[in-house]
Formats: C-alpha cells, structure tokens, sequence
C-alpha cells in the first residue's frame, strides 16, 4: 500500500505543478493548444520507438520545449507526454515518476535557455540533453527502489547499478536526436513564442469546472472573434472594444493584455487617435500600457512600448518611471544585433528612431548581411526560410538608410513581395499558405516605407489595399482572411496602420480635449473608416516618418476565442488533445 500512496502523492504533485501553471497565469489559449500538442508529440515519439527500449526522443522535445516556452509549458509538456504515453505502454507506479521526471526537465530547459541567453549551438545543447537523459532514467531507478524495494542503502545501490546500461543508452538516443532535430526544433518553437509576446493575466473560474464544460464541449464550439459595439469604421470598432482598466483583449470582451493594447495604440494613432484620449471610465489606453511597463523586459515588448510612447509624444527616456531606451540600448550586442535574430533587431532601428536617438553602429549592417539569397529575411538570421512579415520590417528598418548596400538591399526586399503576392491582391505569411490581413498589413508598410505605392502591386486586377477593404466587416472590424475570423482587435489595429499608408515609426499625435468624465459610449473617430483612407501616394518619402516602436508579432495570427470562457476551454481542448492522440498512435 506504501507505493501505492507514493505514486498518487508525485501524481498529485505532477498534476499540480501543471495546472497551477495554468491557473495563477492564465496563458493564452495558443500556447495551450502547443502545449498540448507537444505533449501529443513527446507522447508519439515515445510510442515510435517502442521497439528499441530506451531509445527515445522525448527527454529532448521537453527539455526543448521548457527551453522556448518557459518553465510552466516545459513542465506541463513532460507530466502530460508521460502521462498520455503510458495509455500505450501500460499506466502503473512508475507513471508518476516519469510524469515528474519529464516535468523537471522541462523546467531543465528553461533554465538552459536563461543560462545561454537562448544561445546555444547543437553540440552544447546535445551534450545537455545527454546528461538529463541519463539523470531522467536514474530518477526512474530510484522510482523503482521506492517502489519494488525494501528502502535500504544496499538496495538503492543495486537498482542503480542495474539499470546504469539501460541509463547509458538513452542518454546515447537523447545526444543523437538532439543532434539530429534540436536546433530545428528550437528555432521552430522560439519563431512561434517570441513572436507573440503574450502577456498572461490571472483566471478566476475554477478549474474542475471548466475541465467539465472543456470535456462535454470541446468538439462542439466554434471559435471566432467577438462583435464590439461600434460607430461602423475600424477605428470605432477598436474604440468600442476598450475595456473598463483601459486595455484591449485579442477580442472585445477578452482580458487585457500588453501586447494587444500597444498594437491597438498604434493603430489608432495611425487614425489620428492620441492613446492618452482613448479612455473608458477613468482609465486611458496611455494608462494602462504605463502600468505594465515594469513587465516589458523582452526587447519586443520594449520596442513597442517606446513606439507607442513615441505616437502619444511622450518620452521613452521616462515611460511610467522606466527609461525603455537605455533598457533597449543594453540589449543590443556587440556585432549591432538584438539576440541574434532580424526581427528583434529590425524595430529595434524603429524604436531607436521613435525615440530620436541615434541607431547603434553596425545594427543596420548586421540587419543587410541577413538577406537570404531570395531577397527576402526571415525571424532569425540569413539562411533560414524568408517570410512576408519579416521582410516588410525590414524594409521599414532601412527606410531612409544611405548607402550602396542598402539600396541594393531594399530593391531585392521588394522584388521578393513582389514575386509572393497571390492573386486575391494579398500576401500569405509563408508560400502557399493563403493571404491573410497581418502579413499583408506588414507587406503594404514595408512598400510604402520603401517609396512603393501598393496600389502598383496588382494581381488578377487586384492590390494589397483592395484585398484588405474586403476583409472589413460591417461593424468596422478586419477579419483575418477570407475564411478565418479570429484576433479581431488585433487583427484590425494593425491593418489600420496599413490602410492608413502609415508605416512605423508613428509621428506623435496631437492630443484633443479630454471627454466629459461620464463619457461611456464610442466615440466617433477623428479619422475617417479605414474602408475609405486614401491609398498612400507613390514615392512616398520614407525620411518623413518618425519614430514609433512596433512588438514582434506573429506572421500567422493564431486562432483565439473572443470569449474569455470560449478562450479557456480552448485551452483545455489543447491538453485533452494531448491525452487523446497517444492511444490512437
């Protein structure tokens, strides 16, 4: 009976440490649902391998997982893979361990990440994988001596030394398919998680009720942005959307999060909209975007908040006490890059000139040698595949930027948008992946920033603008593509920028009366629709811009609920996810 109340104790704990993951951060329902579907993965990967005992590639898809997503998703990746595998290989005592086993190294791996600042080569990060490898199955003896034995010292040693064989080869697997897939694996997962900056806020309603509602109702809802009330333009809908502390959600409705709020700021100062006049009860969008400047400590979340203090003509030397400059100025490293990645590195320049201050020398160079052999960039660094998202802020980057290089860079960068525009006049965030707002939003600021009028980009007889003014809903909102409607606040504030030919950095906004204090209803913007704005003239001169920081996004904006009860059991349907697959594999 003593194993017996062993393994629910760890099994407790396990279940515990993952869930209170997701109950004191509420994470925003797309890292849930790759939560789930990495553990899915880990699962998989242990049942594909059932046939060479101990030879695995799950120890390395945790400890990579916890190395891109942190240490909560790292740990809930490994109980549930070692949970949901076990359906194959036969649940027992030995599922706790494994659960817990797995769950620390995806805590392992964020601390990795913290240590290398999230760079690490292949060999290094075999290497580390070989060691937790081993270190996981010695875990797994001492299960067993708890388990099986009489506790004692000369049992322990004989477990241990059992089992030292069995060790060896799976830290041997672990240092091959950390060789084979690892770098791949974090670059993927980093290219997701860094991109979308999500900040996670607390949730209320308890967690045995929605895990009910998630399992009786998962199959059965459909998931798509929500219906503000508004004045029938994109600004009003925005306007409308606001939430009472002064912040916006992914959808009207949802919680407020940082990021949303400062793509909204940007958007609608591109409208003629000061963030500091956007207010609901007493509480401004200025306001709020100041109150979470403590836990912008990312350089994406830096760059967009000096771009927003930039649009409110506020100084980034001072923002809610903090100087975001010298924050950003730190985080550049000695070769000009910002972690080693184009994007990053790309509204660095941006928040730079937002702020009036000069860009560090060599970041513009170091940006120019990154240009895949296409013409275009991509999120990290050259060699890797191009995108539409990337190159646009690129070629915002070096707008105005003098110099042979430069200009040969930037001819190429439109060359490249050009060749990837698809015959609905809009852009697609990777080849054959469908136009959607946000990549074509991106594509349209970069053309503009560069001198390019969009409207000379035409497909089937359709431009880039065109495509977007499809995409607006009656109530004003911008739906992400032809067939997906998801995100909208998010969606529609960056489309603005676009629709409004105004590419980062903002100039600041002038500020107008503030509202009577009882004022509640959406106002009606000082900016015409966004379905009306004139399309932004040819040549237009890039120089004029100033600057105004933008956070880095994801090229594919993914689904979310508009709904905060819709968003969490989309959340839950990620981690059952995980629990369903591994029997079928």
């Amino acid at each position: 009976m003593s194993w017996q109340l062993g393994a629910l104790g760890i099994l407790g704990l396990a279940l515990a440490g993952g869930f209170a993951w997701y109950e004191r951060t509420r994470p925003d329902a797309r890292i849930v649902a790759l939560v789930g579907t990495l553990a899915a993965f880990a699962a998989l990967g242990r049942v594909a391998f059932a046939a060479l005992p101990n030879v695995k590639p799950t120890t390395d898809i945790v400890l990579v997982s916890g190395y891109a997503l942190g240490g909560g998703p790292g740990f809930a990746v490994g109980a549930l893979g070692g949970l949901a595998s076990n359906f194959f290989f036969g649940q027992g005592p030995w599922t706790p361990w494994q659960m817990a086993g797995w769950g620390v190294v995806g805590v392992i791996g964020a601390g990795l990440a913290l240590i290398t600042r999230r760079q690490i080569g292949r060999w290094p990060l075999a290497l580390v994988c070989a060691v937790v490898g081993f270190a996981f199955t010695v875990l797994q003896d001492v299960g067993d001596w708890v388990t099986y034995s009489d506790h004692s010292l000369a049992s322990l040693g004989v477990y241990v030394g059992k089992g030292i064989g069995f060790d060896c080869v799976h830290a041997a697997g672990c240092l091959v398919f950390a060789l084979a897939f690892g770098p791949a694996l974090i670059r993927s997962l980093s290219r997701f998680t860094t991109r979308l900056h999500v900040t996670w806020q607390p949730v209320a309603p308890p967690l045995a009720l929605i895990l009910a509602l998630a399992v009786a109702l998962s199959f059965s809802f459909s998931f798509s942005g929500g219906v503000a009330r508004s004045a029938g333009t994109s600004s009003g809908y925005l306007l409308a959307a606001q939430n009472a502390d002064g912040g916006f959600g992914p959808a009207p409705r949802s919680p407020s999060s940082q990021l949303y709020a400062g793509w909204v700021a940007l958007g609608l100062a591109a409208a003629g909209e000061n963030p500091a006049d956007v207010s609901r009860g007493g509480h401004s969008l200025l306001g709020y975007v100041q109150t979470g400047v403590n836990s912008a400590t990312d350089p994406g979340s830096v760059e967009r908040t000096i771009l927003v203090a930039r649009a409110a003509g506020v100084s980034a030397r001072s923002f809610g006490g903090r100087d975001l400059v010298g924050v950003l100025q730190h985080d550049v490293r000695a070769n000009g890059s910002v972690s080693g990645q184009v994007n990053l590195t790309a509204f660095a320049v941006l928040a730079f000139r937002a702020a009036g201050v000069a860009v560090p020398p060599g970041t513009l160079g170091w940006v120019i040698r990154q240009q895949d052999s296409d013409g275009g960039f991509n999120f990290g660094t050259r060699g890797g595949s191009s995108d539409v998202d990337d190159t646009g802020a690129v070629l915002e980057a070096l707008a105005g930027a003098a110099g042979v290089e430069a200009g040969r860079a930037r001819a190429r960068a439109i060359r490249y948008l050009r060749g990837r525009q698809d015959g609905d006049g809009g852009f697609p965030a990777m080849p054959g992946a469908g136009s959607n707002a946000q990549s074509t939003a991106f594509a349209v600021q970069g053309l503009v920033a560069a001198g390019v009028n969009p409207s000379t980009l035409r497909r089937r007889g359709a431009s880039p603008l065109e495509y977007l003014r499809g995409l607006i809903a009656p109530d004003g909102h911008v739906r992400y593509s032809r067939g997906v409607d998801q995100t909208p606040t998010w969606v529609t504030a960056e489309v603005l920028l676009a629709l409004d030919g105004r590419p980062l950095p903002l100039a600041s906004v002038a500020r107008r009366a503030p509202p009577p204090a009882h004022h509640e209803v959406p106002r009606t913007p000082r900016h015409a629709s966004a379905a009306t704005t004139a399309t932004p003239p040819a040549g237009h001169p890039a120089a004029r811009r100033r600057p105004s920081a933008a956070p880095v996004r994801p090229s594919a904006a993914p689904p979310s609920a508009s709904d905060p009860t819709l968003d969490r059991l989309a959340a839950y349907a990620g981690i059952l996810t995980a629990l369903s697959l591994a029997p079928l594999g």
